[in-house]
């Protein structure tokens, strides 16, 4: 239709990409992780030196971004956040330290099955520091997935021994750290804009982790170049693609639909790791897997998260 006189022709406006595109494409960047970490890990690489160089190439890349663009926010930034912001730094290196090590011991099915219960200890968390009440669909959740978590601890148990039980344990404390990683960003992203929160978590983050694999003995040159491709696949893919992508979702659907559509990433991990690292899941461990993930989205959709920026990162894988 041509315009009339005097009237102005605007181009259409360009349709934003759609959320669920977004959301599919982050799933897929992170369901590799646990596969990227088991390749590094057989060309001699340690958790922690794969843990430490994956935030360190995801720090070198915010940085920057965060200086460009928040210079006078960080300047105007209470003591208190900087605090809270290290902190929450510090358990995001705490949650990959303890996840990545995990699969030194476990499954990849049991590991990210078990790592992505952090909405479980969100849910108690809040009810206490938030006062969000339970609702009797999350308390069902909770109760479900602890019974699908004792399905897959004895299943390892048996098949595995005390290692298995250890890696199921580190997966389970990288959870906790992720829990609190994801508390303290939901108090701190009210206040700051995302480029200087993540710009200080994934710096703090990887200093600490690049110190703790130093400790451990880190060698940075002692590796084959093989390894170091897998590494940098792990910081571009599941560090960077996927938690872009998620929040890029979030500023079109809820925090609770990402939260959930999160849990796609165990099953991808678990289809990959057949394939690729020989790893089938017996039924016993298939059953405790679908009762945890089944506890979590009862616990997510009965507790959905009040007031929770629409912009914050979640943790993931």
């Amino acid at each position: 239709m041509l315009p009339m006189d005097g009237e102005v022709s605007l181009p259409p406006p360009r349709r934003k990409a759609g959320p669920g595109f977004a959301l599919a494409l982050g799933v897929a960047a992170v369901s590799s992780a646990a596969i990227l970490i088991s390749f590094a890990r057989a060309q001699g690489i340690p958790a922690l030196t794969i843990a430490a160089l994956r935030m360190g190439i995801a720090a070198v890349v915010v940085a920057p971004i965060a200086l460009m663009r928040c210079r006078r926010e960080l300047g105007m930034l209470p003591g208190s956040d900087l605090a809270l912001s290290l902190a929450s730094g510090a358990l995001l290196a705490l949650h990959f330290g303890f996840w990545t090590s995990s699969l030194d011991s476990t499954s990849v099915m049991s590991s990210v099955v078990f790592v992505s219960t952090n909405p479980l200890f969100v849910a108690i968390a809040s009810a206490f520091m938030f006062h969000e009440r339970l609702r009797p669909a999350g308390m069902a959740g909770i109760g479900v997935a602890i019974l699908g978590g004792a399905i897959v601890g004895f299943a390892d148990a048996g098949q595995g021994g005390a290692v298995s039980t250890r890696g199921d344990i580190l997966a389970l404390l990288g959870a906790l750290s992720a829990s609190g990683y994801l508390l303290a960003g939901r108090r701190l992203r009210a206040r700051m804009s995302l480029p200087l929160y993540v710009g200080i978590v994934y710096v703090t983050a990887a200093a600490l982790l690049f110190i703790a694999a130093g400790f451990a003995g880190m060698r940075l040159p002692a590796f084959p170049a093989r390894g170091y491709l897998w590494v940098l696949l792990l910081a571009l893919g599941p560090q960077l693609l996927g938690h872009t992508s998620y929040n890029y979702a979030l500023k079109y659907v809820s925090a609770t639909f990402v939260t959930v559509t999160l849990l796609a990433e165990p099953i991808g991990a678990t289809l990959l790791a057949i394939p690729l690292l020989s790893q089938v899941p017996s039924p016993a461990r298939i059953a405790g897997g679908a009762c945890i993930l089944a506890g979590i989205v009862l616990a997510a959709i009965g507790n959905p998260p009040a007031r929770e920026p629409q912009d914050a990162v979640p943790p993931g894988n």
